[in-house]
């Protein structure tokens, strides 16, 4: 099966840090693999702006050593008609070189025009205030945004409200790159486009949800960044606290933009606050030849967790009595991202109790291999009465799409939304600093205790105190990577 392409209109699309780690690594392979598709139109061009001190060629030969490091080797004409459509500008984003060059670049409005800020959030004020400077934007001129959105709601604020004295809520486009992938939009296909499961997801027939997203990594890098934020506002504030609000919120009247977000937004006021014992915060330790994380960042004495796992409730009626589980962490056994919607045992067991006790759950695998499967329970093959167990229906995309099914990366899908003017999966200012507004009473309470990580092993499922966590409801954490 091969995937339906969509056009999108001519675009300019400009990468602030187009030289930076993450244009390397994700926006211009991802944008390499739209042009082999056939999605930008002839005429649309990408241009990179950054310090580096570059002239086109060099920025040419960057890009295709980054094409080949994130794909393989490319095929010749369709490389060689990718880098035709690029262009570079060495600028200065606190001072005046470079942006006469680049309005040189752009001299009319005659299409789709997005600028990418792939730099720090420090810098995005000074760029929006030369963009409009130097006349580089108009009412339909998009911005993207990159995460952090702040460290708490007051820094939320203060960045959103930067954001909007220069554009309107409608050309920003706050990217969270869990939204992109195809699993994640597909759980709002399965609730919403199947009469199967929307009249059972609730508490009702729901015992519990678990929220995994484990890596197998650790900081590496990143220490100095990552012991500034932490699991908590790396991960929970951001990708799980998505993950959390498409799996719990009501259906939308339409699937548009303003109608999914309110619907997030609405399960984002409901959370309840996390009491302290419902939280659990690790760090990992060595394991054989690998460091500790405290190595990593380079503090004996750090406090900030690599791991976290939290029980949390939605109060409304839907989710009534229904807890939860969240957890994430850096260096455990397996890179594994997961859903798992846990459902009730039968209200009655007709087989007596030597059939045991079983369940059906719906898991969503987000990475590394997109699929869902569906547990059911069945009889036991064999004579010898009636013994039952549980077996999976399973739909990998690869196996269900064909193993040549080429899904596209979540930067691909969400820079060709940008360039469509489709919001619907990026965030709003309200959301996030809704997200903030319960993330940030967490923080500050373990931080008021004085609260030190739980160390667990390196490439472990993390701490025990996070088993103790589910276990004393009765419930267990699903096996990462199983």
């Amino acid at each position: 099966m091969v995937s339906r392409i969509i056009p999108v209109e001519t675009f300019d699309l400009v990468i602030f840090g187009g030289t930076g780690d993450l244009a390397r690594r994700k926006i211009l392979p991802g944008l390499f693999k739209r042009f082999c598709d056939g999605q930008m139109p002839v005429g649309s061009r990408i241009i990179a702006a950054a310090r580096s001190d570059l002239d086109l060629s060099g920025f040419q030969d960057f890009v295709v050593q980054a094409v080949e490091d994130a794909l393989g080797t490319p095929d010749a004409d369709q490389i060689s008609g990718f880098v035709d459509t690029l262009d570079y500008v060495t600028i200065d984003a606190l001072g005046e070189e470079g942006w006469a060059d680049l309005a040189a670049k752009l001299p009319a409005f005659d299409k789709v025009r997005a600028f990418y800020f792939s730099v720090g959030p420090s810098l995005f004020e000074a760029l929006a205030e030369r963009l409009h400077k130097h006349g580089l934007v108009d009412t339909e001129t998009r911005i993207v945004v990159e995460k952090p959105f702040g460290r708490d709601q007051e820094s939320a604020k203060a960045l959103n409200a930067t954001l909007r004295r220069h554009f309107d809520e409608s050309q920003i486009y706050r990217i969270d790159h869990y939204l992109g992938k195809e699993t994640v939009q597909n759980l709002m296909a399965v609730r919403f486009g199947n009469m199967l499961f929307e009249p059972l997801w609730n508490s009702q027939y729901i015992d519990h949800i678990q929220i995994s997203v484990a890596e197998d990594v650790g900081v590496g890098g990143r220490g100095a960044y990552y012991d500034k934020s932490g699991a908590m506002r790396d991960m929970v504030q951001n990708h799980l606290m998505q993950l959390l609000c498409l799996t719990a919120m009501e259906p939308p009247s339409f699937f548009e933009p303003d109608a999914v977000r309110d619907e997030k937004l609405k399960v984002i006021r409901a959370l309840t606050p996390v009491e302290p014992h419902h939280i659990v915060r690790g760090q990992y330790t060595d394991s054989s030849d690998e460091v500790t994380y405290r190595e990593d960042v380079g503090d004996p004495r750090s406090r900030t967790e690599s791991y976290i796992a939290l029980k949390c409730h939605v109060s409304n009626w839907r989710w009534a009595g229904t807890p939860f589980y969240l957890r994430t962490g850096k260096r455990l056994k397996a890179r594994d991202s997961e859903i798992n919607v846990v459902f009730k045992q039968t209200p009655h067991s007709i087989f007596g109790p030597e059939a045991g006790e079983h369940h059906n759950e719906l898991r969503i695998q987000l990475q590394p291999d997109e699929g869902i499967n569906l547990r059911v329970t069945i009889k036991e093959p064999g004579p010898g009465g009636m013994r039952l167990m549980d077996v999976p229906l399973d739909m990998s995309f690869a196996e269900a799409l064909g193993e040549d099914a080429d899904t596209p990366d979540a930067y691909e899908r969400l820079i060709m939304d940008v360039i469509r003017g489709n919001q619907t999966l990026f965030m709003r200012d309200d959301e996030v600093e809704a997200a903030w507004a319960w993330t940030d009473p967490i923080i500050q309470g373990w931080e008021a205790r004085h609260d030190v990580p739980k160390p667990y092993e390196s490439f472990s499922n993390g701490p025990t105190d996070a088993d103790l966590l589910i276990e004393r409801d009765g419930r267990n954490w699903r096996e990462i990577g199983r």
